[in-house]
């Protein structure tokens, strides 16, 4: 089917939130298809243990391409224990240098409760400004949002999940059917 004809798969947004001691991360269950949800409640926030060390990891974009980019990041984390930097930046060099993985579309957000990375396939490891980083369809939004919010009282899930809801009133590719991860180092 030629592009034009395709009307392109949307969904999820993940927001990260580091406040307080602790991380959340934090996404919607929607995945759209043109204009239509094709469902509205999938899990794309998911808790690791590789080597024994927890890990919260969101992703958007593919879900098969996702679990493939966690399936590596495990493998990463057991070879470097409890070090999700290392491990992050070779996921990333594999990401940007394998011709398979070149081909897989999808972000992650990671963090071990005291770092907190957003890893692309264009080689990036980025440490977010500000304590907050956002992927997937309505990540600007939350984004957004939970900047604003970093000026008030409250906990990480506190600020995680009132951005999430202006994101899912903002933008029609995010619901409010959150999966809610907290780590703290």
């Amino acid at each position: 089917m030629a592009d034009d004809q395709f009307p392109g798969w949307h969904g999820t947004t993940i927001i990260g939130v580091r406040r307080g001691g602790e991380v959340v991360i934090a996404g919607d269950g929607q995945v759209s298809l043109g204009q239509t949800v094709i469902k509205g409640s999938a899990r794309k926030v998911r808790r690791l243990s590789p080597g024994g060390y927890d890990v919260v990891a969101g992703f958007a974009g593919s879900t098969a391409d996702a679990f493939t980019l966690l399936e590596r990041l495990e493998a990463k984390l057991e070879a470097t224990p409890g070090q999700l930097q290392r491990a992050s930046v070779e996921l990333a060099k594999d990401w940007r240098t394998d011709k398979y993985l070149q081909k897989l579309e999808a972000l992650l957000i990671v963090s071990d409760g005291a770092e907190l990375y957003v890893i692309t396939g264009a080689g990036d490891v980025l440490e977010p400004e500000h304590d907050v980083a956002a992927i997937g369809s309505g990540g600007n939004f939350a984004l957004a949002a939970a900047r604003g919010l970093m000026e008030s009282e409250g906990s990480a899930e506190d600020v995680a999940r009132k951005a999430m809801a202006i994101a899912a009133d903002i933008c029609v590719y995010t619901n409010g059917n959150l999966t809610v991860e907290r780590i703290a180092k």
